[in-house]
């Protein structure tokens, strides 16, 4: 499949759309693929960072950080090289997207097992995006609660109301067309990203500061059991995974550079960088997070602050903005691969493919296609109606990071490379990859396991 490839032959929900088979200019620097990395990786993911260390303890958490560190930027230097074929440097064929990457590398059968994969992650992500807004419209309204009636006030409010709200909303943007049409929702999210997690590390910060004394232990919190503690480290295990890998985004990423020098020189010294600042980030939400609670660190660090009220308003709000974006840029894909398929199977059906023009007052007329907001309304309220099953933060993090970290970050991009490579069975590094893989995978069913615990007993308790 060359770079105008001929997708007549590629399964339904992997071909490109015809803005991915015939590109822009590629004008990407290395600045530019560091700016898109950050912003890719830092999301929702660092506000459980605390609790997870509050798990692990002062040891164990921070080398678990190192340790997801070094794996996705290993991961990232072995789908470098995957982005071109059948050379990494100077291939003539082009993969503009993981998906394709995997279906020129490793055949039709592997990339529908990945496709699989990465729709269920990127329905995942919609229902995680869901109850993160509810609980951060909910933090607005106890932080304004507690600045008026004092910290001991009753001050509890559900979560299903504001998971409703934020579902309606998404129903609305979810008729946008494609994610040509939202990059300026992009970029809102991008800024309220920072915005938050500069003010959650702030925050941090400044509470340490107040206490005058770094609360947390070794051993993280301590448990009633040997077994409860065991389903908490891996469910902290399975939050960090979810803060690191970018894999499903950094052969986009790369296919924007330009060249000389190589895509793959660049990209690897984009990751490095991107990587190391994450990381430095990271470290200090997470640590300072721990440091200002201590035992009662939240599983959204957000949830733990009331005062200044405003600030902490500003900081939620920031952060429903940004999964507003966010539930968008994750689901537009999965609404293209849908669309695709309903385009192909119905090429004349008028409801799949007429729009109708709606008229409101005091707006410009809208284009409505009936197909899609069906196809659409109902996904939304999937993900609505799951988020409402299972509201709970930290378990369904960890659940979505376990279910991605192997196959995405890990199986797949060690897969293509020796396939690339074309690397014999039971060389030396045939079996330092291969070993890498399935020590991997180990952690993977840890983390998923205890993550699945966690759930099932926040359910039924």
């Amino acid at each position: 499949m060359g770079e105008d490839g001929d997708s007549k032959n590629t399964p339904l929900l992997l071909q490109p759309s015809s803005e991915t088979r015939h590109p822009h200019k590629r004008t990407g620097t290395l600045w530019s693929a560091v700016a898109h990395i950050i912003t890719g990786v830092i999301g929702s993911g660092v506000l459980s960072l605390a609790w997870s260390m509050s798990q692990l303890g002062w040891i164990a958490g921070p080398i678990a950080m190192l340790v997801f560190a070094f794996i996705t930027l290993l991961s990232a230097f072995l789908l470098c090289n995957c982005y071109r074929s059948p050379d990494p440097e100077h291939g003539p064929v082009r993969n503009p997207s993981y998906l394709e990457a995997v279906y020129s590398n490793l055949g039709e059968t592997r990339a529908w097992l990945c496709g699989f994969f990465v729709h269920i992650n990127l329905y995942g992500i919609g229902i995680a995006y869901t109850i993160t807004s509810a609980i951060s419209i909910r933090a607005i309204q106890e932080s304004n609660c507690y600045h008026k009636h004092g910290h001991q006030a009753p001050c509890n409010f559900g979560d299903a109301y504001y998971m409703l709200i934020f579902g309606f909303l998404q129903i609305f943007m979810s008729q946008i067309p494609n994610m040509h049409d939202i990059k300026w929702l992009s970029l809102v999210a991008a800024i309220m990203s920072f915005s938050y997690s500069l003010i959650v590390l702030g925050l941090g910060t400044a509470r340490v500061i107040e206490n005058g004394v770094i609360k947390g232990s070794i051993q993280g919190i301590p448990t009633a059991t040997v077994m409860e503690k065991v389903w908490l480290v891996a469910q902290g295990v399975g939050d960090i995974a979810f803060a690191y890998p970018y894999s499903l985004i950094l052969i986009e990423i790369q296919d924007t550079l330009k060249s000389p020098p190589s895509e793959n020189e660049t990209m690897k010294k984009a990751s490095t960088i991107s990587v190391a600042l994450t990381t430095f980030f990271y470290l200090l939400c997470g640590g300072f997070g721990y440091a200002a609670f201590g035992v009662d660190t939240p599983g959204n660090l957000m949830t733990g602050f009331y005062e200044p009220y405003w600030l902490i308003d500003i900081a939620n709000a920031c952060i429903v903005l940004h999964l507003v974006g966010g539930y968008q840029v994750f689901s537009q894909p999965l609404f293209a691969a849908v669309d695709r398929w309903f385009a192909r199977k119905f090429p004349d059906n008028e409801f799949v493919h007429h729009s109708h023009r709606l008229k409101l007052p005091l707006l410009p007329s809208l284009r409505v296609n009936l197909y899609r907001l069906c196809i659409r309304t109902a996904y939304v309220a999937s993900t609505t109606i799951l988020a409402i099953a299972f509201p709970y933060f930290n378990q369904v993090l960890g659940i979505l990071g376990a279910l991605i970290f192997w196959p995405l970050s890990i199986y797949f991009p060690v897969e293509m490379y020796l396939k690339q490579r074309n690397i014999e069975a039971w060389t030396g590094w045939w079996i330092a990859l291969r070993t890498f893989s399935y020590v991997c995978l180990v952690v993977t069913i840890f983390a998923l396991s205890g993550s699945i615990g966690g759930l099932v007993n926040a359910k039924l308790s």
